[in-house]
């Protein structure tokens, strides 16, 4: 294996236009699906989303206030970079036809679906909904005595739960805005008295304490949902109620290296383990609304700050998400204190900021995602990229870590020191999986970020990504080739100039173990 740092001209060779910003996992050769066979194939020319000066991601939640093709079509142009397809509602059926409608009106955007997990909710509430008053008295039991909860008497989908609980236990519905005391069994239920009062509708979740029942996750109607979604072929998963890295053992079996997988953080076990999730992951999303109810509130700002931190160390790219811009959901405009939120996560080094009801069932999903792509690209304006490269460490591998990953991460730390000492107009990431445009887009760079790969599935991937853009190129035998043909892609995209010097990252292809082993500097002309 040669490490390589060279400095030349670039000259001219293939013609390739420029593609969408991009994904995630090791540059350790071809991506596996589920059957083992190769997951990428050449994709067609595609360009770049929404405004170049944007580096946070848009993930945008997809429902029925969003999924008419029309209206997926603006959402990609408002600045949507990646659709989250949650399965807690519906069937696979119409999981489904609505990834094909994604497919259809938004090719270039990455699709993310959200594995439900053990999720416990009540029976459904009247349609609505019902006021759950301080101080009254509920009666919590499980959903075959309920099958419809109101005000007085709840249903719980999981009967265990109910079984479970024991007097003083705190109880909280949704979002734990409104929660409950347990005070005496009756038999099979539990006569609880409301703590927090407040309006509930449709069939929120219930948390209780974690000692009280514990769940597994993924749960077997999550795998086989999965497994038809992986035959549509999507780019990540998400593993809800993650508690310790084996929890993603069997999604992982089923993906392969070629779909990423991402551990939603939402429990206080996961956080003891983040060492481990973050060596089994390939992504992070930071999900507060869980994670809200089952720590205390005063502490989220805190752990969300040290997730992202973290997750970016390790290259990994991190979602920040629930309840950004919820009074969207309802209201033409966000809160001050919702766009001051949104401004934070971007100044934390979050790769990317979520819409959940804003833009699944929101009144104008479209205007929810152009508002949330103003913030972030106002936010990215102000972003301290030399402050957060300078007091990011070279590497976060640890000696036990792959050397191809540590040398990966060594060659990302170069480049970005090159990028500043030189002035780079743009870094260049020659990539077949993505994981070389991720080592140095966690430095943050204020160059530009353009990931050259032969695989459409990568730059899907990589939409997850912070700053990254992507072309679409040729595969190349061999480093010199893959080097020559992304530097005339970006030439001709326009990220550069005659006389700029450009950043490139690659590896050296005939190696049995592919790794990010050359830096090249190259002046155009």
């Amino acid at each position: 294996m040669c490490l390589g740092l060279r400095i030349g001209n670039a000259c001219g060779v293939t013609h390739a236009e420029p593609a969408a910003n991009t994904r995630p996992i090791d540059d350790a050769g071809p991506a596996q699906g589920p059957s083992g066979q190769s997951g990428r194939k050449p994709g067609p020319t595609r360009h770049c989303l929404g405004d170049e000066k944007r580096r946070t991601r848009v993930v945008a939640t997809i429902g029925p206030a969003s999924d008419a093709p029309a209206t997926l079509a603006a959402m990609q142009d408002a600045g949507m970079d990646v659709a989250r397809l949650p399965l807690a509602h519906g069937s696979i059926d119409d999981a489904v036809a609505r990834l094909r409608r994604v497919r259809q009106a938004a090719p270039d955007v990455g699709v993310l679906v959200d594995l439900p997990g053990p999720k416990i909710r009540t029976t459904a509430f009247p349609e609505g909904g019902v006021v759950l008053v301080t101080g009254s008295e509920v009666v919590l039991s499980p959903h075959d005595l309920t099958p419809q909860s109101s005000a007085t008497s709840i249903g719980v989908s999981v009967p265990e739960l109910v079984e479970s609980l024991q007097e003083g236990d705190k109880i909280a519905l949704g979002d734990g805005g409104v929660s409950l005391i347990a005070e005496k069994r009756q038999g099979q239920s539990m006569k609880s008295r409301v703590l927090a009062g407040g309006k509930v509708q449709g069939r929120p979740g219930v948390t209780a304490p974690a000692s009280r029942l514990a769940l597994k996750t993924p749960t077997p109607d999550d795998l086989e949902r999965l497994e038809v979604l992986l035959e549509e072929g999507i780019e990540s998963v998400a593993v809800s109620f993650v508690r310790t890295a084996s929890d993603l053992v069997d999604v992982r079996a089923l993906t392969g290296r070629g779909i990423m997988v991402c551990a939603k953080m939402e429990t206080p076990e996961a956080l003891e383990d983040i060492d481990n999730i973050l060596q089994a992951a390939d992504s992070l999303m930071v999900a507060r609304g869980d994670l809200g109810v089952r720590v205390a509130l005063e502490e989220v700002p805190h752990i969300q700050k040290k997730l992202i931190r973290s997750s970016v160390a390790w290259g990994r790219p991190v979602i920040t998400a629930t309840q950004m811009l919820e009074s969207m959901i309802n209201s033409p405009v966000p809160t001050r204190a919702e766009v001051t939120d949104v401004a934070n996560a971007v100044f934390d080094g979050t790769s990317a900021v979520m819409l959940s009801g804003e833009s699944a069932v929101g009144i104008d999903p479209v205007n929810a995602v152009a508002t949330m792509a103003r913030i972030a690209r106002r936010a990215d304006a102000e972003f301290d990229s030399d402050g957060w490269g300078r007091n990011l460490p070279a590497q976060n591998f640890a000696s036990e870590g792959p050397a191809g990953a540590r040398i990966t991460a060594a060659i990302g730390a170069a480049a970005w020191r090159a990028s500043v000492e030189e002035n780079a107009a743009v870094i260049i990431a020659c990539t077949n999986t993505g994981a070389t445009a991720r080592a140095i887009s966690r430095f943050r760079p204020a160059a530009p970020i353009v990931a050259a790969t032969p695989f459409a599935l990568t730059a899907r991937q990589l939409t997850t990504s912070w700053g990254i853009d992507t072309v679409l190129v040729p595969e190349a035998k061999t480093t010199d080739e893959a080097v020559n043909q992304a530097v005339e892609a970006v030439r001709r995209g326009g990220y550069a100039k005659p006389g700029d010097v450009v950043v490139v990252l690659a590896g050296s292809l005939g190696d049995p173990e592919p790794v990010t082993d050359t830096l090249r500097l190259v002046r155009i002309y």
